[in-house]
């Protein structure tokens, strides 16, 4: 018998509610299990007879090892005294990356008497906003939490757009991304970039439930855009560290930019983020023209 469908509807259903902690997991945990074929893990396919999609209760049950009233306490959301083991049994069965299981474990077994989010915007340390400067001819970023970009280099504000004439509560990748075309048409793969953003902050929202500020943000964005309602409902989490992106500037026609990520050392939730091209590259030379041309490079091509 398949199980009836699942009841829980929480604020988590809701986007831009407020998290509910227990609403995240219960729908995480079935995302998870529906995207499962019987035949991904083993297990016999009975065809017609399946009235749900991916694995059912008992079978992810099986597989982890645990009882079916078991898991189904916990993907109703009562993960309370869920033991470290059982996660780990439960995050082998759904095949889970890394950041998936770190998201899982953060719903699950939240830390007790995490300090709360300050309503302070966070500031940059002085010596990284030297250091930014100092990288001539590298677009250079740092973002915080909830992809707010924090502070930028000349080259960045060349190639990505100048964020000094935009309000300081305007200046976040989400909203750039979702609420701006112009930042639309930047992006040659846009919809990979706006899945970037979607994972990182559905993290962020499960190691801080309690922030208004992401809260308030994730409420605007499900208001004013299709795309992240559509997104945001998938309920996938992954951390970018490094990879491509390509471009279609204004001035200097695509690029094609490596990046690499570095969480700075004594604040993780700051992350600079380099953008360099190949040696000898259409993309060298053009991120030479922009450090040439300076200030009316970065005026002109602001996106």
């Amino acid at each position: 018998m398949d199980e009836h469908p699942d009841s829980v509807q929480g604020p988590a259903s809701l986007p831009g509610a407020a998290l509910d902690r227990r609403a995240e997991l219960s729908e995480f945990l079935r995302s998870r299990r529906a995207r499962l074929k019987p035949e991904d893990v083993g297990l016999p396919d009975f065809g017609r007879h399946r009235r749900v999609p991916g694995l059912r209760r008992e079978e992810l049950a099986q597989l982890a090892g645990v009882s079916v009233a078991y898991y189904t306490r916990l993907e109703q959301g009562n993960g309370r005294n869920v033991s470290a083991e059982v996660l780990d049994a439960i995050a082998r069965a759904l095949r889970l990356t890394d950041a998936e299981y770190a998201h899982l474990t953060h719903l699950a077994k939240p830390k007790q008497h995490k300090k709360k989010p300050s309503a302070r915007t966070p500031q940059l340390r002085s010596s990284i906003r030297q250091l930014l400067d100092t990288l001539e001819g590298v677009p250079a970023y740092v973002i915080g939490r909830r992809c707010d970009i924090l502070g930028w280099n000349r080259m960045a504000a060349a190639v990505f757009g100048d964020w000094s004439e935009l309000p300081a509560q305007e200046r976040n990748w989400a909203r750039l991304v979702f609420l701006r075309p112009d930042y639309h048409d930047l992006f040659q793969d846009w919809e990979q970039k706006a899945i970037d953003i979607v994972c990182t902050l559905r993290m962020d929202a499960g190691c801080h439930p309690d922030d208004p500020r992401l809260s308030a943000l994730v409420g605007e964005l499900s208001v004013k855009s299709d795309d992240f309602r559509r997104l945001w409902a998938t309920h996938d989490v992954k951390e970018k560290t490094h990879g491509v992106k390509r471009l279609r500037h204004p001035l200097v026609g695509e690029l094609a930019l490596n990046f690499e990520s570095f969480p700075l050392p004594d604040d993780n939730d700051q992350v600079m983020v380099m953008y360099h091209a190949e040696p000898n590259s259409p993309s060298t030379q053009a991120l030479r023209l922009l450090a040439s041309w300076g200030t009316d490079a970065t005026r002109a091509g602001a996106v």
